[in-house]
């Protein structure tokens, strides 16, 4: 269902994107959007590793209506790009690059505990230090009924470096 790479020798481990995944900051979520016209939207995330030997989710906030919200309502399955690394080097006319993309079935998450669960994750990835403030957040939207929550299941995971990493992690091993 999913391609292969075409340049499988420059593809990274399942592992390694899951590391990256889960140091990242952003990343930019791809959608089927208006009149069937892509829409990418940069935003915060957090991903949890799965514990059955799946790839595991993505999950972020946003506005209970928009176009986000629409496309996902319309059309669940979305990507996910990750730039880990991006260093241009101009003599060589190359980029020294790292980057994940998955592939994933998006849903709203309805229920407050799995909206509550989701929203103090990302609390604690962007707020460490400021529990009290993110959690009494998370439960002010929650009953004010202003909390929405995307969590995207990953069906597809690969992840890419370029081609001078390469050569630099097969000339330290």
């Amino acid at each position: 269902m999913f391609r292969r790479m075409r340049r499988f020798k420059q593809q990274i481990s399942d592992e390694e994107c899951a590391e990256i995944l889960t140091r990242a900051t952003s990343g930019v979520l791809g959608l089927l959007g208006d009149d069937g016209y892509p829409y990418t939207v940069p935003l915060s995330f957090v991903y949890k590793k799965g514990e059955d030997g799946s790839f595991g989710t993505l999950s972020f906030h946003c506005a209970r209506e928009g176009h986000k919200v629409d496309a996902v309502r319309r059309n669940p399955k979305v990507s996910f790009t990750v730039i880990d690394r991006d260093e241009v080097m101009p003599k060589e006319r190359t980029t020294k690059f790292c980057s994940v993309i998955v592939f994933g079935t998006a849903r709203i998450l309805e229920d407050e505990d799995e909206m509550r669960r989701a929203a103090n994750s990302l609390g604690a990835k962007y707020s460490g230090g400021f529990e009290d403030l993110y959690m009494q957040e998370t439960e002010e939207t929650i009953h004010a009924g202003t909390l929405c929550c995307i969590e995207v299941k990953i069906d597809h995971m690969t992840g890419k470096i370029g081609r001078q990493i390469l050569l630099e992690r097969q000339r330290t091993q």
